[in-house]
């Protein structure tokens, strides 16, 4: 990744601290996910403000959380995850759509509003197969097998 530019996310927490972010992701990413210590950054018109750097797969990102929604997460930005199997593929879905919601084609929304991309690393072989289109269409989670066994 460049380290010209750095994403930014805008989270909203109760209190406008990162820690009910970073617990959260932690707990999914385990190792994977990394977060440096937030910096305050007080009272801001959104309430209580902190940012911070964190990475997930050693990609980084800055997160800032607020007291007040500022702006609702949408789906003009999501992460993709590429796994290796279903149960990964599962792993994930399951964490996320616990507390958020599922969506259609691999994509779900976690408690934060995050959107996510749950596809396997061979999404694109799967999508050359005979009514692949289909198939993505009625699913809300990614099920390898029904590409597989059509």
């Amino acid at each position: 990744m460049s380290d010209k530019i750095t994403p930014t996310l805008w989270y909203h927490t109760e209190d406008g601290k990162m820690k009910q972010v970073t617990d959260y992701y932690s707990k999914i990413f385990g190792s994977d996910f990394e977060a440096e210590t937030p910096i305050s950054l007080g009272e801001t018109p959104s309430g209580y403000a902190e940012m911070g750097y964190v990475k997930f797969f050693g990609d980084p990102l800055l997160i800032m959380t607020t007291e007040k929604v500022h702006q609702k997460m949408n789906d003009t930005f999501s992460i993709m995850i590429h796994c290796d199997d279903q149960p990964e593929i599962d792993k994930f879905w399951d964490y996320f759509t616990s507390e958020g919601e599922e969506s259609m084609c691999g994509w779900c929304i976690d408690k934060f509003g995050l959107r996510w991309q749950i596809i396997p690393k061979n999404f694109n072989e799967l999508m050359s197969y005979p009514n692949a289109g289909e198939i993505m269409m009625k699913q809300r989670k990614i099920i390898i097998s029904e590409y597989l066994f059509q």
